[in-house]
């Protein structure tokens, strides 16, 4: 069953004539969701071929500010469990949410990537204190909280059973997620959480306080992605110059 029928709603385009249907679907991607799809992939194959180990990449405070351990800053969000069909489950998810959201964002990846920046800070600030070692899930949630609340119109289906509108969508896979696995998904509630804080102060508090948008990327952080407009001022000309240079019009 294809998984974009298992779960219906916005999709991607058409692509380059030649190129195989994975290969299209990869390249297609916006870059940050490129790069995050491909290293969430990399490692589970890495874990999978025993290079490495679950333990070397949760997330621990003491592990990281101790002993020095700083790339699980970073592999705490990309370890979504070993080869399977739940891996495959997260990958869909994340690619699919994060690929409309970076593209509803500009051409610029300065505003996604500022988003991917407030939402991992704020999980890996959390994590300590809900004892949540891999935070994948919760960034990926986050994620798909703000998309299905810009788009509460569109209507989405689940495995072609349950038809709804988007913004139940992370509360539809909340409680997927809890007739799978048994537990309360406490990851999937932070996630919301750190999601909606994000939606309420890019999309909501800007009405209310004019205009004022508290979480938009600083200027450096914008200058990291966007080139400075290029200087249309030419030089002067010296007009002897010139007028020696042009061609004689008969």
């Amino acid at each position: 069953m294809d998984m974009d029928n298992m779960l219906g709603g916005a999709g991607g385009g058409g692509g380059a004539i030649g190129q195989f249907p994975l290969e299209q679907w990869f390249y297609e991607m916006p870059a940050c969701t490129r790069y995050w799809t491909t290293a969430t992939i990399i490692t589970s194959v890495l874990v999978q071929c025993h290079v490495i180990t679950p333990f070397q990449l949760f997330y621990s405070f003491r592990a990281v500010f101790v002993k020095n351990q700083y790339w699980r800053l970073i592999t705490t969000f990309l370890y979504f469990g070993p080869l399977s069909l739940d891996l495959l489950f997260h990958v869909f998810f994340l690619q699919r949410y994060s690929r409309l959201l970076e593209e509803s964002s500009g051409r610029s990846p300065a505003q996604f990537s500022w988003l991917l920046v407030y939402a991992t800070t704020l999980l890996l600030g959390l994590s300590p204190m809900l004892s949540i070692p891999f935070l994948g899930s919760a960034l990926s949630s986050s994620l798909v909280y703000i998309w299905s609340r810009r788009n509460p119109e569109t209507r989405l289906s689940f495995l072609g059973l349950l038809v709804f509108t988007a913004p139940y969508l992370p509360w539809v896979l909340m409680a997927f997620s809890l007739v799978l696995h048994g537990t309360v998904p406490k990851d999937e509630i932070c996630g919301v959480i750190v999601g909606h804080i994000w939606y309420f102060f890019s999309d909501v508090y800007p009405s209310l306080h004019g205009g004022q948008r508290p979480l938009d990327p600083p200027q450096f952080w914008r200058n990291l992605f966007e080139r400075p407009p290029a200087d249309t001022g030419a030089a002067p000309i010296n007009n002897e110059i010139a007028a020696a240079a042009a061609p004689e019009v008969r």
